[in-house]
Protein backbone atom coordinates (compact mmCIF):
# COMPACT_ATOMS: atom_id res chain seq x y z
CA UNK A 1 0.00 0.00 0.00
CA UNK A 2 1.14 3.50 -1.10
CA UNK A 3 2.00 6.41 1.36
CA UNK A 4 -0.53 8.81 1.31
CA UNK A 5 1.36 12.18 0.63
CA UNK A 6 0.55 14.67 3.16
CA UNK A 7 -0.56 17.71 2.10
CA UNK A 8 1.06 20.89 0.89
CA UNK A 9 1.46 23.87 2.85
CA UNK A 10 0.84 26.85 0.45
CA UNK A 11 1.78 29.92 2.99
CA UNK A 12 4.74 30.40 4.98
CA UNK A 13 2.43 32.28 7.27
CA UNK A 14 1.59 31.34 11.08
CA UNK A 15 -0.58 32.46 13.96
CA UNK A 16 2.27 33.53 15.37
CA UNK A 17 1.91 31.27 18.44
CA UNK A 18 5.17 28.99 19.56
CA UNK A 19 5.34 25.36 18.32
CA UNK A 20 2.90 23.05 19.68
CA UNK A 21 4.76 19.97 21.25
CA UNK A 22 3.22 17.24 20.56
CA UNK A 23 4.82 15.35 23.42
CA UNK A 24 2.50 18.00 25.89
CA UNK A 25 -0.87 17.06 24.07
CA UNK A 26 -2.97 13.78 25.76
CA UNK A 27 -2.53 11.16 23.76
CA UNK A 28 -5.86 10.52 22.50
CA UNK A 29 -6.11 14.04 21.45
CA UNK A 30 -3.62 13.74 18.14
CA UNK A 31 -3.03 10.56 15.43
CA UNK A 32 0.75 9.86 14.32
CA UNK A 33 0.24 6.43 13.33
CA UNK A 34 2.08 4.98 10.49
CA UNK A 35 0.33 5.19 6.95
CA UNK A 36 -2.51 7.68 8.17
CA UNK A 37 -2.73 11.09 7.46
CA UNK A 38 -1.37 12.65 10.92
CA UNK A 39 -4.31 14.74 12.09
CA UNK A 40 -4.75 17.00 15.94
CA UNK A 41 -7.46 18.38 18.13
CA UNK A 42 -7.54 22.33 16.96
CA UNK A 43 -7.10 23.67 20.72
CA UNK A 44 -9.17 26.60 19.57
CA UNK A 45 -12.44 25.14 18.43
CA UNK A 46 -11.65 21.15 19.90
CA UNK A 47 -12.50 19.68 16.38
CA UNK A 48 -10.15 17.40 14.85
CA UNK A 49 -8.09 18.78 12.03
CA UNK A 50 -5.45 17.96 9.44
CA UNK A 51 -1.89 18.64 10.21
CA UNK A 52 -0.36 19.89 6.55
CA UNK A 53 3.37 19.84 5.72
CA UNK A 54 6.28 17.64 5.79
CA UNK A 55 8.56 19.32 7.08
CA UNK A 56 7.37 22.23 8.24
CA UNK A 57 3.94 20.67 10.34
CA UNK A 58 0.90 22.71 10.71
CA UNK A 59 -2.74 22.69 11.44
CA UNK A 60 -4.71 22.99 8.25
CA UNK A 61 -6.52 26.47 8.26
CA UNK A 62 -10.34 26.07 8.84
CA UNK A 63 -13.43 27.85 10.14
CA UNK A 64 -14.55 27.35 13.32
CA UNK A 65 -17.72 25.66 12.17
CA UNK A 66 -17.99 21.65 11.17
CA UNK A 67 -17.61 22.36 7.34
CA UNK A 68 -14.98 21.16 4.51
CA UNK A 69 -11.74 23.15 4.95
CA UNK A 70 -10.99 25.58 1.54
CA UNK A 71 -14.74 25.47 0.38
CA UNK A 72 -16.83 28.48 -0.95
CA UNK A 73 -19.00 27.63 2.41
CA UNK A 74 -15.77 27.76 4.29
CA UNK A 75 -14.30 31.13 3.61
CA UNK A 76 -17.44 33.21 4.31
CA UNK A 77 -17.10 31.78 7.65
CA UNK A 78 -14.63 33.20 10.26
CA UNK A 79 -11.84 32.01 10.53
CA UNK A 80 -10.74 29.78 13.73
CA UNK A 81 -7.67 31.22 15.66
CA UNK A 82 -5.81 28.09 15.72
CA UNK A 83 -5.25 27.83 11.67
CA UNK A 84 -1.83 27.30 10.63
CA UNK A 85 -0.17 26.71 13.97
CA UNK A 86 2.95 25.50 13.92
CA UNK A 87 3.18 21.52 15.31
CA UNK A 88 6.54 19.68 16.19
CA UNK A 89 6.84 16.43 15.65
CA UNK A 90 9.02 15.32 19.07
CA UNK A 91 7.40 12.23 19.80
CA UNK A 92 7.52 9.10 17.31
CA UNK A 93 4.52 6.32 16.70
CA UNK A 94 5.94 3.36 19.42
CA UNK A 95 6.21 6.42 22.21
CA UNK A 96 2.50 7.52 21.03
CA UNK A 97 0.93 3.98 21.13
CA UNK A 98 2.35 3.50 24.64
CA UNK A 99 1.07 6.50 25.72
CA UNK A 100 -2.34 5.49 24.44
CA UNK A 101 -2.14 2.17 25.92
CA UNK A 102 -1.52 3.75 29.46
CA UNK A 103 -4.32 6.14 28.77
CA UNK A 104 -6.75 4.00 28.10
CA UNK A 105 -5.58 1.35 31.37
CA UNK A 106 -5.93 4.25 33.76
CA UNK A 107 -9.23 6.04 32.06
CA UNK A 108 -10.95 2.02 32.44
CA UNK A 109 -9.68 1.86 35.99
CA UNK A 110 -11.31 5.30 36.72
CA UNK A 111 -14.71 5.82 38.26
CA UNK A 112 -16.50 9.34 37.57
CA UNK A 113 -16.29 11.32 40.68
CA UNK A 114 -19.65 12.92 40.15
CA UNK A 115 -22.48 12.04 42.57
CA UNK A 116 -25.76 10.31 41.77
CA UNK A 117 -28.51 11.46 44.21
CA UNK A 118 -31.61 9.20 44.64
CA UNK A 119 -34.86 11.00 44.08
CA UNK A 120 -36.18 11.54 47.50
CA UNK A 121 -39.08 9.19 48.21
CA UNK A 122 -42.71 10.80 49.02
CA UNK A 123 -43.42 11.13 52.59
CA UNK A 124 -46.42 7.98 53.78
CA UNK A 125 -49.26 8.97 55.03
CA UNK A 126 -50.03 9.79 58.53
CA UNK A 127 -51.30 7.07 60.92
CA UNK A 128 -54.09 9.05 61.99
CA UNK A 129 -55.42 8.94 58.14
CA UNK A 130 -54.76 5.52 57.69
CA UNK A 131 -58.06 3.16 58.06
CA UNK A 132 -58.09 -0.41 58.46
CA UNK A 133 -59.83 -2.33 56.21
CA UNK A 134 -63.06 -4.07 58.01
CA UNK A 135 -63.08 -8.37 58.19
CA UNK A 136 -66.37 -8.56 59.31
CA UNK A 137 -69.80 -7.45 58.53
CA UNK A 138 -70.34 -5.91 62.06
CA UNK A 139 -66.87 -4.18 61.69
CA UNK A 140 -68.16 -2.61 58.28
CA UNK A 141 -71.53 -1.73 59.26
CA UNK A 142 -70.11 0.52 61.44
CA UNK A 143 -67.55 1.56 59.58
CA UNK A 144 -70.67 2.67 56.95
CA UNK A 145 -72.14 4.75 59.49
CA UNK A 146 -69.13 6.38 60.43
CA UNK A 147 -68.42 7.25 57.28
CA UNK A 148 -72.29 8.22 56.82
CA UNK A 149 -72.33 10.88 59.67
CA UNK A 150 -69.06 12.43 58.62
CA UNK A 151 -69.97 12.94 55.02
CA UNK A 152 -73.43 14.32 55.55
CA UNK A 153 -72.07 16.97 57.94
CA UNK A 154 -69.18 17.66 54.96
CA UNK A 155 -69.46 20.90 52.95
CA UNK A 156 -67.83 18.70 50.08
CA UNK A 157 -70.32 18.76 46.62
CA UNK A 158 -70.49 15.00 46.15
CA UNK A 159 -71.37 13.74 49.88
CA UNK A 160 -73.88 11.63 50.89
CA UNK A 161 -77.44 12.61 50.69
CA UNK A 162 -80.52 10.48 50.59
CA UNK A 163 -80.00 7.73 48.56
CA UNK A 164 -77.38 8.70 47.37
CA UNK A 165 -73.35 8.00 48.04
CA UNK A 166 -70.09 8.96 47.41
CA UNK A 167 -67.34 6.87 46.28
CA UNK A 168 -66.28 6.32 49.65
CA UNK A 169 -69.78 5.63 50.63
CA UNK A 170 -70.77 3.06 47.41
CA UNK A 171 -66.97 0.89 48.36
CA UNK A 172 -68.13 0.68 52.06
CA UNK A 173 -71.36 -0.72 51.05
CA UNK A 174 -70.32 -3.21 48.50
CA UNK A 175 -67.86 -4.69 51.40
CA UNK A 176 -70.04 -4.70 53.90
CA UNK A 177 -72.72 -6.77 51.36
CA UNK A 178 -69.62 -9.16 50.37
CA UNK A 179 -68.73 -9.73 53.85
CA UNK A 180 -72.21 -10.52 54.89
CA UNK A 181 -73.05 -12.89 52.04
CA UNK A 182 -69.82 -14.64 52.82
CA UNK A 183 -70.18 -14.75 56.62
CA UNK A 184 -72.30 -17.82 56.44
CA UNK A 185 -69.83 -19.98 54.81
CA UNK A 186 -67.19 -18.55 57.01
CA UNK A 187 -68.96 -19.57 60.06
CA UNK A 188 -69.64 -23.26 58.31
CA UNK A 189 -66.38 -23.57 57.92
CA UNK A 190 -64.90 -22.39 61.38
CA UNK A 191 -67.57 -25.00 63.00
CA UNK A 192 -65.78 -27.62 60.57
CA UNK A 193 -62.55 -26.85 62.12
CA UNK A 194 -63.43 -27.16 65.41
CA UNK A 195 -65.11 -30.49 64.82
CA UNK A 196 -62.19 -31.95 63.29
CA UNK A 197 -59.35 -30.50 65.73
CA UNK A 198 -61.74 -31.53 68.70
CA UNK A 199 -61.92 -34.98 66.69
CA UNK A 200 -57.89 -35.49 66.46
CA UNK A 201 -57.44 -34.44 70.14
CA UNK A 202 -60.20 -37.50 71.51
CA UNK A 203 -58.33 -40.19 69.08
CA UNK A 204 -54.99 -38.80 70.38
CA UNK A 205 -55.57 -38.72 74.12
CA UNK A 206 -57.05 -42.51 72.96
CA UNK A 207 -53.72 -43.70 71.81
CA UNK A 208 -51.94 -42.68 74.75
CA UNK A 209 -54.14 -44.71 77.08
CA UNK A 210 -54.19 -48.09 74.98
CA UNK A 211 -50.52 -47.63 74.86
CA UNK A 212 -50.02 -46.69 78.65
CA UNK A 213 -49.52 -49.67 80.51
CA UNK A 214 -48.68 -48.33 84.19
CA UNK A 215 -51.25 -48.96 86.91
CA UNK A 216 -53.73 -46.49 88.25
CA UNK A 217 -51.70 -46.21 91.63
CA UNK A 218 -48.41 -45.29 89.46
CA UNK A 219 -51.17 -42.56 87.80
CA UNK A 220 -52.62 -41.15 90.98
CA UNK A 221 -51.27 -37.71 90.01
CA UNK A 222 -53.78 -37.68 86.90
CA UNK A 223 -56.15 -40.28 88.27
CA UNK A 224 -57.44 -38.38 91.33
CA UNK A 225 -57.14 -41.12 94.05
CA UNK A 226 -57.48 -40.75 97.89
CA UNK A 227 -53.96 -40.60 98.29
CA UNK A 228 -52.85 -37.89 96.17
CA UNK A 229 -56.26 -35.96 97.61
CA UNK A 230 -55.11 -36.32 100.78
CA UNK A 231 -51.89 -35.18 99.87
CA UNK A 232 -52.38 -32.26 98.08
CA UNK A 233 -54.71 -31.03 100.90
CA UNK A 234 -53.82 -28.34 102.85
CA UNK A 235 -54.94 -29.26 106.78
CA UNK A 236 -53.95 -27.57 110.17
CA UNK A 237 -51.91 -30.08 112.26
CA UNK A 238 -52.08 -29.67 115.93
CA UNK A 239 -48.21 -30.11 117.65
CA UNK A 240 -47.55 -33.46 118.60
CA UNK A 241 -50.42 -35.47 116.57
CA UNK A 242 -49.54 -38.23 113.97
CA UNK A 243 -49.71 -38.00 110.19
CA UNK A 244 -51.59 -40.37 108.64
CA UNK A 245 -48.94 -41.05 106.14
CA UNK A 246 -46.98 -42.74 109.22
CA UNK A 247 -47.21 -46.25 108.93
CA UNK A 248 -45.31 -49.52 110.24
CA UNK A 249 -42.87 -49.05 106.88
CA UNK A 250 -41.59 -45.44 108.00
CA UNK A 251 -38.47 -46.02 109.72
CA UNK A 252 -38.37 -44.29 113.85
CA UNK A 253 -35.19 -45.93 114.90
CA UNK A 254 -31.71 -46.84 113.38
CA UNK A 255 -32.00 -50.90 112.25
CA UNK A 256 -28.53 -51.46 115.14
CA UNK A 257 -28.80 -49.60 117.98
CA UNK A 258 -25.52 -50.27 119.37
CA UNK A 259 -23.50 -49.53 116.63
CA UNK A 260 -25.42 -45.97 115.96
CA UNK A 261 -24.34 -44.98 119.77
CA UNK A 262 -20.76 -45.88 119.03
CA UNK A 263 -20.74 -43.70 115.89
CA UNK A 264 -22.20 -41.24 117.77
CA UNK A 265 -19.50 -41.50 120.60
CA UNK A 266 -16.93 -41.35 117.72
CA UNK A 267 -18.26 -38.37 116.36
CA UNK A 268 -18.18 -37.02 119.38
CA UNK A 269 -14.35 -37.37 120.40
CA UNK A 270 -13.78 -36.32 116.78
CA UNK A 271 -15.91 -32.99 117.14
CA UNK A 272 -14.03 -32.42 120.58
CA UNK A 273 -10.50 -32.41 119.23
CA UNK A 274 -11.46 -30.25 116.12
CA UNK A 275 -12.86 -27.52 119.05
CA UNK A 276 -9.46 -27.82 121.49
CA UNK A 277 -7.08 -27.37 118.78
CA UNK A 278 -9.20 -24.79 117.26
CA UNK A 279 -6.87 -21.26 118.16
CA UNK A 280 -8.50 -18.63 120.25
CA UNK A 281 -10.17 -15.65 119.17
Amino acid sequence: MSRKRPGRVRTKRDNRRPPLLLSTIKPQSINVREDEIMSIVCPDCERWRRIMGDTQLKIREHCTRECAAGGTSCEEHTRCPGSNQPVQLDISAEQWGEAMLAADSTATGRRSARQHYKPIPAPPEPIARMSSSPNTPVEALSTYRSHLRRCRDSDKASKCAGSYRCAEGTRIAALYAELEQAEGQRVRDARVDALLARHRTARTWSRYTETTVSTKSSLAKRGGTAVEEANNAVRDRRPGSVSEFRGPEVPLSPPNQQVHDQRQAVLGRQYARKTTAAPPA
